[in-house]
């Protein structure tokens, strides 16, 4: 079943759960147990403001979105990983794929490390971590791509169109984000990784990629099966 992972999402999935181990050995650890702290996402303090730890720095946009807040956290991410980002990855091939990954995972951490910045002067140190924000890209991209496609509404057992769910999934992050505090949730992670990957779509679609473009991969077996089928037809009709 591993080995059927595609290679791009079976990569991020070995990066995801080896950060965690490392974040659960360092967590043992009373000498290592600082580390972690400087590849969370912290937020730009301004000036005037102290803060106890390292602070933002340009590496936590990308390394933060492979650490996890606990066993839960991981088991959530990595099995939307697997659902989610097998199909796409299948769908559009893996270079076009790990772009869009990546795109997402850096939209949404910019977009929280801006609200996180407005929460210093709200008198909040927020830090983020956990891969959701890329994940929340590519439920939209399988909307997109399968928009018709039945998907349970984790964590109930809910069945709703692909297309569905994300409009539940973006209106829920933007109502918890906007009226609710002190959650533990980046709902506005959430909302980068969807509105970079929506965007990132659009330009596709307008300016489509010369090599690793939309379509599934090529699959040279099914390709020799057609073109031997094609020089069947033409011999006998010779």
């Amino acid at each position: 079943m591993f080995s059927s992972i595609p290679s791009v999402t079976r990569k991020l999935l070995i990066a995801n759960v080896a950060v965690f181990l490392l974040q659960s050995i360092a967590g043992a650890s009373e000498a290592a147990r600082a580390w972690p702290l400087w590849f969370e996402l912290w937020p730009w303090v301004p000036p005037q403001f102290e803060v106890d730890g390292p602070g933002f720095m340009p590496w936590q946009l990308v390394t933060s979105g492979f650490m996890h807040g606990g066993l839960g956290h991981l088991v959530f991410n990595m099995l939307a990983l697997v659902m989610f980002g097998s199909t796409v990855e299948h769908a559009w091939g893996a270079r076009r794929y790990a772009i869009y990954y990546f795109v997402c995972l850096l939209g949404s951490a910019l977009l929280q490390l801006a609200a996180a910045t407005y929460a210093i002067y709200q008198g909040q140190l927020v830090l983020t971590l956990g891969a959701s924000g890329a994940i929340y890209g590519l439920l939209l991209a399988y909307g997109v791509l399968f928009p018709n496609s039945k998907v349970t509404l984790l964590p109930f057992p809910i069945v709703l169109k692909a297309r569905t769910l994300v409009i539940v999934y973006v209106a829920a992050s933007l109502f918890y984000g906007v009226f609710t505090t002190g959650t533990g949730v980046a709902h506005f992670a959430h909302l980068g990784g969807m509105l970079i990957g929506w965007l990132l779509i659009l330009w596709w679609r307008k300016h489509p990629p010369r090599s690793g473009g939309s379509g599934p991969r090529r699959d040279p077996r099914a390709e020799a099966l057609r073109d031997r089928r094609k020089a069947s037809k033409l011999r006998v009709v010779k």
